[in-house]
């Protein structure tokens, strides 16, 4: 099977390391393989491109810039961008723990434990939004970052969260929740039906 196998990676790359070093792991010598060229730029070659679709800035003179041009930024959208996720999984193990543990599996210590961590999480982006310009995203310009978290800040108001008690997510959710791009993606249903639960309501 691994030679049918063919790995494009970069020396140093810790992805394409953890990906070479799982195919050790499971015994699966004998592929093939071709070294990329970060600084020749072969990582957006259409060779990738065409069998990693994730190729950044294909579109990146088309619409609004998703992707700072500085540095500092560019780290600090990552950043938020995986902390956005984080914050999805923490939402979910609250929200959907019916849904994630079986009837008999069911303990209140989990469920209270799930509701610090998430309790945790929100006071965290409270701190970062406490350090976010008024009327401005979380990388300074509209970004990638606001595109992962917001979702997920909406989603959070939508099963109870509290404006008081979390008064810098409710502002940054005001702050975007009329942006057309927004707007136009809201889900249908939510329309219908303003809030879902009341879940979140004494977090």
């Amino acid at each position: 099977m691994a030679k049918s196998m063919t790995l494009l990676w970069g020396a140093g790359s810790p992805p394409c390391w953890r990906v070479m070093i799982t195919l050790e792991e499971k015994k699966l010598q004998g592929y093939k393989h071709k070294l990329l060229s970060f600084e020749k730029e072969d990582h957006k070659s259409q060779e990738v491109l065409q069998i990693n679709p994730r190729g950044q800035n294909q579109f990146k003179s088309q619409g609004n810039k998703l992707i700072p041009d500085s540095p500092p930024q560019q780290a600090l959208m990552y950043q938020r961008m995986m902390e956005g996720l984080t914050l999805t999984e923490k939402l979910n193990l609250v929200v959907f723990y019916d849904s994630y543990a079986p009837e008999g599996e069911r303990h209140d210590s989990a469920v209270k434990r799930n509701k610090d961590n998430l309790v945790a999480e929100l006071q965290r982006w409270e701190g970062y939004l406490e350090n976010v310009a008024a009327g401005s995203y979380l990388a300074g310009a509209f970004s990638l970052a606001d595109v992962v978290a917001f979702p997920n800040i909406a989603y959070a108001f939508r099963y109870g969260l509290s404006v008081g008690r979390y008064p810098k997510l409710a502002k940054y959710y005001s702050l975007l929740k009329d942006r057309p791009s927004i707007k136009t993606t809201w889900p249908p249903q939510w329309y219908q039906i303003a809030q879902r639960s009341e879940i979140l309501k004494d977090l």
